[in-house]
């Protein structure tokens, strides 16, 4: 059984957006954009913080991301936050949604590679309202990789043990009482049992949480998805992707080269969805999920990088 709600929304309940920019003013434009260009903008409040340089070559682009901020217009109310000193997206996240959180009870969070699709919004705060109540659905995601919906499948959305990171929304009792040191890493490591469960939705997950752990990386997503792992806890997906990732370039904090997650957006028509009242996983979305996070895929997802970063290697030479 699915649930489908009216279009219209007052301003009061519509979650606050949170933004995240650095240094790509040219991916931070296009996603300015199309988030203006979403049913509901005008009447969302938006919050934008905006990273400071990390080296001093970095000031011209901070600068001219700053500038972009300080001349949007588009929203019910802009509150902009530009920091002097680099805090690191993993910092800047945290602090940033945890502000918000504090104040509104729940928010959708985007980065500045985002491209939303026009009824991203409708889709985030119908989700929020629909699962507030349900713990079991920590988080909403905007993205997906491009399934084929099968005929039988009414719901406009899917759940999966696993959070996603491109343009995602929850709720501050979900959010406040993460413990970002993961003070129990050391127990959960030492069980075997745990370790496999967590990594059987995804066998990049235990690995990416080790690089943190070695500070090899400073990741925010990460620990999230391990926070949301450790209380069972559910992720709506789209069937439709409501996020284009257009950050695979050298500017990006996180991800660089070839893109893996290339998706087809939702034309942004829809305004109302149905969404599943079982809060369960299906066997089509559980088998497409796991495989697209398998090992072979991985591999192969690898060997396409490298051959591109070899074939950009040998043009230069």
């Amino acid at each position: 059984m699915n649930q489908t709600h009216s279009v219209t929304r007052p301003v009061a309940e519509l979650a606050p957006i949170v933004l995240f920019a650095y240094k790509r003013p040219q991916e931070l434009k296009l996603a300015l954009e199309a988030l203006q260009a979403n049913y509901l903008a005008p009447q969302s409040e938006l919050y934008v913080f905006v990273d400071g340089p990390k080296r001093e070559s970095d000031r011209p682009k901070v600068e001219a991301v700053r500038k972009l901020i300080d001349n949007l217009t588009g929203f019910r109310a802009i509150h902009r936050t530009y920091a002097e000193q680099n805090q690191g997206l993993a910092k800047s996240v945290i602090t940033g949604v945890t502000t918000v959180m504090q104040q509104y009870g729940q928010a959708i969070v985007l980065e500045d590679d985002l491209l939303p699709s026009r009824n991203f919004l409708d889709y985030m705060n119908q989700g929020l309202r629909d699962y507030r109540h349900q713990s079991t659905v920590f988080s909403i995601t905007g993205y997906t990789f491009p399934f084929d919906k099968p005929a039988d499948y009414a719901a406009d959305g899917y759940l999966y043990p696993r959070t996603g990171s491109w343009g995602w929304a929850t709720w501050a009792d979900r959010w406040l009482p993460i413990d970002w040191s993961v003070g129990d890493l050391d127990a959960f490591l030492s069980d075997q049992q745990r370790c496999d469960a967590f990594n059987y939705y995804g066998s990049d997950r235990l690995r990416m949480l080790k690089k943190w752990q070695t500070g090899k990386i400073d990741s925010w997503a990460i620990r999230w998805c391990y926070a949301q792992a450790n209380v069972g806890g559910l992720t709506l997906y789209p069937t439709i992707s409501k996020i284009n990732n257009v950050g695979f370039s050298i500017e990006s904090t996180n991800t660089h080269g070839y893109n893996r997650y290339r998706t087809i957006l939702d034309t942004g028509e829809q305004r109302a969805f149905s969404f599943p009242t079982e809060l369960a996983c299906t066997d089509y979305y559980l088998h497409n999920m796991r495989w697209k996070f398998s090992l072979p895929v991985r591999f192969g997802n690898r060997l396409i990088t490298e051959a591109l970063k070899a074939g950009r290697w040998l043009t230069k030479t």
